[in-house]
């Protein structure tokens, strides 16, 4: 029996280093999950501190303020505080355009961003789908993300159904997209995208690295859908994975509208992060 010499099993090894490694696809990283505090907006005036905990035992990493925040509305680092020591963080917060109006504009980017808010949407504007007001509306919505700019945040728009009707050829999403700069955001509500037959993965294609965030909601039309995320028929892996690689997506917003009989929000929250926690181990697979 012959036996290879040190300098031969020395080249060996070098080759055998050298030689390609098949290439694997990369794991994708879901973004943490935040819960749309709207969903839970009359357990949050009931017991505004129990509410949280109960969001937090969830396994929620954030929330999304607006327009409560119970005994902190004057205290925003205190609020921080409470958040921290429940282990959430503040995604994001809907504000209207009376809180960026001159008067109060300053004192409103001061207290978001103590917060720890980065960037604020524009939830509901009915100009937005007004032939009539909409390149109003665009221009109001483009000055004042330059002004959160100026604090180092970012003002964007969220959509319902409505922005997606036609309009010069396309939707009124369209024109807001295409009238506003690449720096502002735009946080594509799953759900009402749903609702108005529109395909979501083209619209985060459309407008790419722009959904910094997207709401991940059922919208139920006369009972034809469960309102809890991860049954139906919905594409959420494809649709989520599709936020991740082309929207670059920093938060899932998970909002819950509508609640299935004899169950509460809070149940109703608590059993759409069950489904969306099965879909994201799912695509993580």
């Amino acid at each position: 029996m012959k036996y290879l010499s040190f300098n031969a099993l020395v080249l060996l090894c070098v080759l055998a280093l050298s030689l390609p490694v098949a290439a694997q696809e990369p794991q994708i990283k879901t973004p943490p999950i935040s819960v749309q505090l709207w969903s839970v907006k009359e357990a949050l005036k009931a017991d505004f501190h129990g509410t949280l905990e109960a969001l937090a035992a969830m396994g929620f990493s954030g929330v999304e303020f607006a327009g409560d925040f119970g005994p902190y509305g004057d205290n925003p680092s205190a609020l921080k505080k409470t958040l921290a020591s429940l282990g959430l963080r503040a995604s994001s917060a809907h504000i209207g355009f009376d809180a960026l109006s001159a008067d109060v504009l300053t004192h409103t980017l001061l207290f978001y961003k103590t917060l720890g808010v980065n960037t604020l949407y524009i939830p509901w504007d009915e100009r937005a789908w007004d032939a009539d007001k909409v390149a109003q509306f665009t221009e109001q919505l483009n000055a004042a993300h330059a002004q959160a700019q100026r604090f180092d945040m970012e003002l964007g728009f969220h959509n319902h159904e409505r922005e997606f009707e036609p309009y010069k050829g396309a939707t009124f999403w369209d024109y807001i997209a295409t009238h506003s700069p690449n720096s502002l955001p735009l946080q594509l509500d799953i759900g009402w995208v749903q609702y108005a037959q529109q395909d979501a993965q083209a619209l985060i294609k459309a407008y790419p690295q722009r959904t910094r965030s997207a709401h991940i909601k059922v919208v139920a039309k006369d009972n034809d859908l469960s309102p809890i995320v991860g049954g139906n028929a919905i594409p959420w892996e494809a649709i989520i994975e599709t936020l991740i690689k082309e929207g670059k997506t920093q938060w899932l917003v998970l909002e819950q509208e509508q609640y299935p009989e004899q169950i509460t929000p809070l149940q109703s929250v608590a059993a759409s992060k069950q489904g969306l926690d099965k879909v994201l181990a799912r695509l993580k697979n």
